[in-house]
């Protein structure tokens, strides 16, 4: 083994930084050299760690593959041959494979475990006997020495398992997503990676996301309104509409708000009619007062309904938001408000008990027309979590809620703050309990 070559922590296995191989010579058993390395190819396999399948070398103004069958020995700073001849057609990029300089290497990739982007400055290759694999990525920003990059010297510091590949050929893209733990992330992660995110990447995070329509929604109601009214307008009418359809009533209507005057009726007529009639109801006020920020799905029972009778309401009302059935609305035969109970006094009471004997006979509640600040008032002062928005006649519009209170209240550069920056330990080992490919 050549005296520059790394080793990992037990001695074992040797470790080679992709910035020593780049631009390396590559020679001929012979000794001759023929050609210098242009990049690495590797190979995703799911959940193992990315195997080394050959380089792309420049020869004679050529870029050619050379396969590992055909390479005697990597190491930095040389790539030596098997033989003393190379096969001189041109490389072509085969599904699946992604190139580290082209496709990793100054490249943007999700931290899975912090739920941010961040850029990878080397790559860390380790033996492991079966051939090279990628085990570690550098994501510290290098050095700068008199306002120029210092060439990267490697000690990739986190394990490749940490992070989801994103951005690359299209060709490995499927091969790239097949982990699927982006879909893993909470919705205001996701959210939040959008909104780093350039077009491109954007683009492949939504793609990831979008098997599973369900968060795709939830991630869309996480989203600061200038960017989600970007990402909606590069989708087709039919898309946004099925999008918004699966999104609570008031965050869609503030979508659809966003949207061009001219795409508004197209995509409310593509929206299946119940979400449509409540989105229209919403967009008919102001989105900073009670009737803007209500849901309009409410659990609601009558005044002869019991404790048992209500929570069996409640468990069937399996499409709304969990926020919005935090307490039971009562009622009369008029439909207008005789009451509230909260949940947990219902599950803590006979099942038998009438709810008039639980519920409080003068809730707090808001007209359509409060403002922000009025309810957040009322929400402190009376230790509420919901509050419920009647028109002039008692009867029940909506119910605003405090996460929506919240999300409207606190100043968007508070929401959006960056991280803190996660410890990083300086090794070149494989991976604690890191298993073979």
């Amino acid at each position: 083994m050549p005296d520059d070559v790394a080793t990992s922590a037990n001695g074992a296995m040797p470790v080679i930084h992709l910035s020593k191989l780049l631009r390396a010579p590559v020679v001929t058993r012979s000794g001759d050299t023929v050609g210098r390395v242009e990049d690495v190819i590797v190979r995703l396999r799911g959940e193992g760690y990315p195997l080394v399948t050959g380089i792309v070398a420049g020869v004679g103004g050529r870029q050619v593959f050379v396969g590992s069958d055909a390479i005697d020995e990597y190491a930095p700073g040389r790539v030596a041959l098997a033989k003393n001849k190379v096969d001189l057609r041109r490389f072509e990029r085969r599904d699946g494979e992604v190139l580290l300089r082209a496709d990793v290497l100054g490249h943007r990739l999700i931290d899975v475990a912090a739920g941010e982007l961040v850029r990878a400055y080397d790559v860390e290759l380790v033996n492991m006997g079966e051939g090279w694999v990628v085990v570690r990525l550098d994501t510290r920003r290098p050095p700068r020495l008199f306002g120029l990059l210092k060439t990267p010297g490697g000690h990739a510091a986190r394990d490749w398992k940490s992070f989801e590949p994103l951005i690359g050929h299209d060709r490995s893209r499927a091969v790239r997503r097949v982990t699927g733990r982006v879909g893993k992330l909470k919705p205001a992660q996701i959210a939040d990676l959008l909104e780093d995110a350039d077009k491109a990447e954007g683009g492949e995070i939504l793609d990831r996301v979008r098997s599973n329509p369900e968060l795709e929604a939830d991630v869309f109601e996480e989203l600061d309104p200038d960017k989600a009214s970007r990402l909606l307008d590069d989708m087709p009418d039919a898309e946004v509409a099925a999008l918004l359809s699966r999104m609570r009533p008031d965050d869609a209507a503030d979508a659809l708000a966003d949207l061009r005057q001219k795409r508004r009726r197209k995509v409310l007529d593509l929206m299946p009619a119940p979400q449509r009639t409540k989105v229209i109801t919403l967009m008919g006020f102001n989105p900073d007062s009670a009737g803007g920020l209500m849901n309009v799905d409410i659990v609601f029972c009558g005044l002869t309904a019991t404790a048992g009778q209500a929570l069996a309401i409640i468990a069937a009302a399996r499409d709304l938001q969990p926020e919005a059935v935090l307490k039971m609305h009562i009622l009369d035969d008029e439909r207008r408000l005789a009451g509230a109970v909260f949940v947990i006094t219902l599950i803590q009471a006979d099942p038998a008990q009438s709810i008039t004997a639980l519920m409080d006979s003068d809730p707090v509640r808001v007209g359509p027309e409060a403002d922000l600040t009025d309810i957040a008032l009322l929400m402190a002062d009376y230790n509420l979590y919901t509050i419920p928005v009647v028109d002039d006649e008692d009867h029940v519009l909506g119910v605003v809620t405090v996460d929506d209170v919240l999300e409207a209240t606190i100043p968007e550069d508070w929401r959006r703050r960056e991280p803190a920056p996660r410890p990083v330990r300086e090794s070149s080992a494989v991976p604690e309990g890191g298993e073979r490919p």
